[in-house]
C-alpha cells in the first residue's frame, strides 16, 4: 500500500540581474528606463514567487468539488485541502454538489471561470468521468480524484488518492469472523449477518467484496443458510436506516445481528434501527473509518470496532498530487492511506487528535 507524500513547500525565487550603461548626456533617460526595468523585474518575481500557479496570474486558487459535501467525511477532508492549500498562500474553494453530477459540471466551469490552478474532486457520478476529465482538459485545469476515481472502464483517467477498498473491507470481515467465534455464533440460528452495499460507487465494491470472501472463506455456510442478509444503500445516513430497518423487522427469527457496510454514515444509520427496534443490546455494528465511530463508542452504541483511515491524509495527499500535476512532476495514478481497526478500547490511540 502506497503512502501518502507529505505536503511540502518548495520557495522559488527570481534574481534578475540588470547592467545600465551610465551617459551623461542622457542621465534622466537611463535613469527613467532603470526604474521601469526595475518594476517589471519586482513583478515578475512577485508573480514566479507564487507556489503551483498554473496560470501564471500570480495567485494560487484551488477547487475543492465533493459529492455529499455535507457528511463529516467530506467536511473533514475539505478541510485538511484547505489547509493544505493555505499553506502554500493560495486560496481553497469548496464547493458541496451532493448527489448532482450536473452540480459538479457547474462548480468545475464556475472553477475555470474564476481562472482557477487546479481542482481536487469526488464526483458524485463516476459515469461522467471522462466529460469531467475532458472539461478540464480542454481548459487546461490540472484535476485530481479524491476517494472515488475519474475512470471508464476501469481505468483511471487521473491520479487518485483514497483507500485501499479491499484491503480495508478484508480486515472488517476478520472482524466480523474472530467475533462470531469467540462467541460461538456460527451454530445460532438467532444471528443473522447483514452486509450493507453501495454497488453502483466503484471505490466501495471492493470494500464489501473484501468484506464477504473473508467472511465465506472462514465460515462457507453463511452462503447458504439463510442468515446473511444484504442491502443496497446510497450512502446517507437515512438511506441506511430505512433501508436496514425493512430487514430487521422482516427478520424477527433473528435476535442478534452483525451488522457491516461500504461507508459509516449508512452503517450508523442501521445502528439507530437496531435501536429503534431494540436489538441493540445484543448486536454489533462495524464502521467504515472511524471518523463517527469515536462519537458512538464514546456513548457506548453497538457499533464496536471501525478501520480507522485517515480523511486528513487524504485531504492532504490529494492536495499534494494536484500541486505535483501543476509543477510538471510525475504522479502516482494511485495512492492509497493506510487502515487501522479501532475499537472502544484503543482508537484514542490508534486516532490520536482525530479522536476528539
Amino acid at each position: 500500500m502506497l503512502s501518502i507524500r507529505k505536503i511540502g513547500m518548495t520557495v522559488i525565487s527570481l534574481a534578475a540581474a540588470l547592467s545600465l550603461t551610465a551617459c551623461s548626456s542622457s542621465t534622466a533617460t537611463a535613469t527613467a528606463a532603470a526604474t521601469e526595468a526595475a518594476a517589471s523585474g519586482s513583478a515578475a518575481a512577485a508573480a514566479s514567487s507564487v507556489l503551483h500557479d498554473a496560470n501564471g496570474d500570480g495567485k494560487l486558487v484551488i477547487y475543492g468539488i465533493y459529492k455529499s459535501g455535507d457528511q463529516t467525511w467530506f467536511l473533514n477532508e475539505g478541510k485538511a485541502a484547505k489547509a493544505a492549500v493555505e499553506a502554500a498562500g493560495g486560496t481553497f474553494n469548496y464547493v458541496d454538489v451532493q448527489t448532482d453530477g450536473q452540480k459538479e459540471l457547474d462548480a468545475i466551469n464556475n472553477a475555470i471561470a474564476n481562472k482557477a490552478d487546479g481542482i481536487v474532486t469526488c464526483t458524485p457520478d463516476q459515469t461522467m468521468s471522462q466529460n469531467i476529465v475532458d472539461l478540464c482538459n480542454s481548459n487546461n485545469i490540472k484535476v485530481v480524484a479524491a476517494d472515488d476515481a475519474l475512470e471508464a472502464n476501469g481505468t483511471k483517467l487521473v491520479p487518485w488518492v483514497g483507500i485501499s477498498g479491499k484491503v480495508i473491507g478484508e480486515s472488517v470481515g476478520q472482524w466480523v469472523c474472530d467475533y462470531i467465534k469467540a462467541n460461538s455464533l456460527d451454530s445460532d440460528t438467532t444471528t443473522g449477518l447483514l452486509m450493507m452495499t453501495m454497488n453502483t460507487v466503484s471505490s466501495c465494491v471492493p470494500r464489501t467484496d473484501g468484506e464477504s470472501e473473508i467472511i465465506y472463506k472462514n465460515y462457507p455456510d453463511y452462503q447458504t443458510n439463510g442468515r446473511m442478509f444484504t442491502v443496497d444503500y446510497d450512502g446517507t445516513t437515512e438511506k441506511g436506516n430505512t433501508q436496514s430497518a425493512a430487514i430487521f423487522t422482516g427478520h424477527p427469527e433473528i435476535k442478534k445481528w452483525i451488522v457491516f457496510g461500504a461507508n459509516e454514515e449508512g452503517v450508523v444509520g442501521a445502528v439507530r434501527a437496531l435501536e429503534t427496534a431494540g436489538l441493540d443490546k445484543d448486536s454489533v455494528a462495524v464502521g467504515m473509518g472511524a471518523y463517527l465511530a469515536k462519537d458512538e463508542y464514546k456513548k457506548g452504541s453497538c457499533m464496536k470496532a471501525a478501520p480507522f483511515f485517515s480523511d486528513v491524509a487524504i485531504g492532504q495527499g490529494s492536495v499534494q498530487a494536484l500541486f505535483d500535476l501543476i509543477d510538471g512532476k510525475t504522479v502516482d495514478l494511485e495512492t492509497a492511506v493506510p487502515a487501522t481497526m479501532t475499537t472502544p478500547d484503543n482508537y484514542k490511540d490508534v486516532m490520536g487528535d482525530e479522536a476528539n
